[in-house]
């Protein structure tokens, strides 16, 4: 089996010296926080390069995408120790499979790997390691125990993902409806345990804060909130259109292997695209992000374009006359939003998709429910209406979006430092 360690040691910033400066952290990932393409991996790599401005960060993942064994060099610079294991769709699921005798939730048996175990025993023995983050539930398993209880421990939980298996469960027929209704029970359960073991619970957003003490009866839970690389998604003059002439595009972005993504896709297209076409032949919707579901697939005709990856998603998006993420099953923050947004472009979501974001519709960007009031909205956009949208969220995101203010936050929580912003109640 494929393993890859390496010791180098952090370089730390003086801007940010602090009580902290010299000391060690273990930063535990579900999946190698690079490249920051998809939306749990742009939060774990900001999370790391924050980390890494004021300890040694050591660094455990699993690697479930073959390609990104190509970036293990990029975290060897970045870190001290780095142990990244390989975590095969056919092999995880198998090793998930005996959790159905126990109350363990599948998605955490997934990621049990002795040799990752073993590694972070050995990591826990270092005296200078004062402190462990853990981001996703799934990696909680390792931060428990009594040597891991003599550290600081922190967990981000991102979204609240048990909330999305009982989503799941309510969308799909059995016996699959089963499946992840239990998994919606124990996974809730395997959090609430974690969540009283740890220091401190992180989510996304002050509502998935605030569902999760609903939920699970666990006070404390608090946000700290997405950013976006307003330096990166910003529109360029120099920025050439991938779209042909008298094209009026209309883009989905996204990983289109992600369940709640095909489902807003295969929405858009049956209930939502015909009568967007039918007032204008020039439409076309492109759907753009890597690894495309069959069933996504599927759908590919002359007004609908499954590109898969793409070299750099933001030609697609400042050359789109709408931005949408009718969003159906959500938790969380919807980075393909704030990213439209950022690009000055207009946004078209669902309540859903608003959630978690501090935007006002109408204003910011454009929000509908109804398929008929969706296709309605994207019209009027085409026709070239709701012109102010754009400017007005690319200003919004520029006020209250930073990524260095989400990072600071992270890390007073890390530090221990009390928080004004605190979401306990």
């Amino acid at each position: 089996m494929r393993t890859a360690t390496a010791g180098a040691p952090n370089a730390v910033s003086d801007d940010n010296a602090s009580d902290d400066e010299g000391a060690e952290i273990l930063l535990l990932c579900h999946r190698i926080p690079y490249p920051p393409d998809k939306g749990d991996k742009i939060r774990s790599y900001r999370w790391l390069m924050g980390l890494a401005e004021r300890y040694r960060v050591h660094l455990g993942a699993f690697v479930d995408d073959p390609s990104d064994w190509a970036h293990t060099e990029r975290m060897r610079a970045l870190c001290g120790e780095v142990c990244l294991r390989p975590l095969p769709s056919l092999r995880a699921r198998l090793r998930a499979m005996p959790a159905l005798l126990t109350p363990r939730p599948l998605s955490v048996a997934c990621y049990r790997d002795r040799q990752m175990a073993a590694w972070v025993r050995r990591m826990l023995t270092r005296p200078a390691l004062s402190r462990i983050v853990v981001y996703s539930s799934a990696m909680a398993q390792y931060g428990l125990g009594p040597l891991a209880a003599r550290r600081r421990r922190i967990i981000d939980y991102v979204d609240v993902d048990a909330d999305k298996w009982r989503q799941y469960a309510e969308r799909t027929k059995a016996p699959l409806s089963w499946l992840y209704a239990r998994e919606a029970r124990c996974l809730l359960a395997h959090d609430a345990r974690a969540a009283r073991a740890f220091d401190a619970s992180l989510f996304v957003s002050a509502a998935e804060a605030a569902l999760f003490r609903q939920l699970s009866g666990v006070a404390g839970a608090r946000a700290v909130p997405n950013g976006v690389d307003l330096a990166y998604f910003t529109p360029s003059p120099s920025r050439s259109t991938p779209y042909r002439d008298g094209e009026q595009a209309v883009v989905f972005t996204g990983a289109m292997d992600y369940r709640a993504n095909v489902d807003a896709v295969r929405w858009l297209a049956a209930e939502v695209w015909p009568a967007v076409r039918q007032r204008f032949a020039s439409a076309r919707l492109y759907v753009v992000g890597a690894r495309p579901a069959r069933e996504l697939c599927k759908l590919a005709c002359p007004d609908i374009l499954i590109t898969g990856r793409v070299p750099d998603v933001r030609p697609f998006i400042q050359h789109a006359a709408a931005i949408v993420a009718p969003m159906r099953i959500a938790r969380g923050v919807q980075n393909k939003v704030l990213e439209g947004m950022a690009m000055g472009r207009v946004v078209l979501t669902t309540s859903m998709g608003l959630d978690g974001i501090d935007a006002e519709p109408g204003r910011h960007l454009l929000v509908a429910d109804d398929p008929y009031d969706m296709a309605a909205q994207l019209v009027a956009v085409l026709q070239g209406g709701h012109a102010r949208v754009g400017s007005a969220a690319r200003e919004l995101i520029r006020e209250r979006y930073h990524w260095r203010t989400a990072i600071e936050r992270f890390l007073g929580v890390v530090a221990g430092e009390p928080s004004p912003t605190q979401v306990d109640a």
